[in-house]
């Protein structure tokens, strides 16, 4: 017999009636659930003294649920784990989550438990799982049914979720927009991608006390000219993106994305006619930058101490004279290769 040991205790056989190590083993089971022939680890205690296995109470319910794990895997359904593991994500209670899936109350408690759960109740659970929108959407329309408390406990933390999920896409968008650029170094400024580093940038330059009036239009030109910068001094670019020659200067690919990612102080600013873009983190506090290296800080202070006052207007007009600049074609891509001739 094949056993496995998980662990060996001093302990009262109640096989043998006497004191003495006793063992905890896994044995491989093969039996029939629902008509399918299921192989799957089995818990038992093992008896050296009359070489026998036998089962406590407590591993007669998880063999149980052993068996029935093993079943929904060989389906293709949730096992009673990533069932719990999926209210753990939102931090609900089984009667809860009852209560926002129109479900009778003791549903998830049976699922995570002996009953296997059919195939339509496991789409919604993984769709739970997969969409913390969805979440938000149900937590609302079950509000009057929950306590207050519970139903605030459960909207911060999904909350979380969504944000972290928003998030993610943002990121696998821009970096799939970025693929076609990894082979060309003067397009990428010898510099993978990294979105970490661009929102540390863009937070290094909203905290600054120098830069006045950090609009769109402005925190687009100072990425480029500390990109250019760094690959001029470094031969190196700090952030890896990539910038097209656009009527107002150089700007990032992705931008209207990248301004939206965790962490990054954009305000929308209504301006009459049209919405403006603010970015700050004045007065904060002390804020720290994990990604920049000091060498990359000193790169953006440079930037900071020739550009920060100026106003869009300026800042455009100085872009403009920019070799990279006047060498572009309009929306094409900017080469690094202009960076030796920098004004700054």
């Amino acid at each position: 017999m094949d056993l496995k040991i998980i662990k060996s205790e001093k302990r009262l056989c109640a096989c043998c009636m006497e004191e003495h190590e006793v063992k905890t083993v896994l044995v491989k089971e093969e039996t029939f659930f629902k008509n399918k022939k299921i192989t799957y680890e089995a818990s038992y205690l093992y008896c050296d003294m009359a070489e026998e296995l036998y089962m406590d109470e407590q591993q007669i319910q998880e063999n149980d649920i052993r068996l029935k794990d093993a079943y929904r895997k060989s389906e293709g359904l949730l096992t009673s784990g990533d069932i719990s593991a999926i209210r753990a994500k939102f931090g609900i209670s089984q009667s809860d989550l009852c209560i926002l899936l129109g479900w009778g109350g003791k549903t998830i408690t049976r699922y995570e438990g002996h009953q296997v759960q059919d195939k339509a109740h496991d789409t919604i659970l993984r769709k739970l799982e997969q969409d913390p929108e969805w979440f938000l959407l149900l937590l609302n329309d079950s509000r009057e049914n929950l306590s207050a408390g519970a139903f605030q406990r459960y909207l911060t933390a999904a909350a979380v979720l969504y944000e972290e999920d928003q998030d993610a896409y943002l990121r696998k968008a821009i970096e799939a927009d970025y693929v076609r650029f990894q082979k060309d170094q003067l397009i990428h400024g010898n510099t993978n991608l990294s979105l970490d580093k661009v929102v540390d940038v863009i937070r290094y330059f909203a905290a600054s006390a120098k830069i006045t009036a950090l609009y769109k239009v402005k925190l687009m030109k100072l990425m480029w000219y500390a990109d250019a910068l760094s690959y001029k001094l470094r031969g190196f670019a700090i952030t890896g993106l990539v910038y097209r020659a656009l009527p107002m200067g150089a700007v990032p690919i992705g931008h209207n994305s990248i301004i939206n990612l965790r962490d990054v102080p954009c305000e929308e600013v209504d301006m009459g006619e049209t919405n403006a873009y603010h970015f700050s983190l004045k007065g904060k506090g002390e804020i720290i930058f994990p990604c920049l290296t000091a060498d990359d800080k000193n790169i953006l202070d440079a930037v900071i101490d020739k550009l920060g006052k100026m106003n869009k207007n300026e800042i455009v007009n100085f872009m403009h004279q920019e070799q990279a600049y006047l060498e572009t074609a309009p929306r094409d891509v900017i080469s690094f290769r202009y960076a030796e001739n920098l004004q700054i």
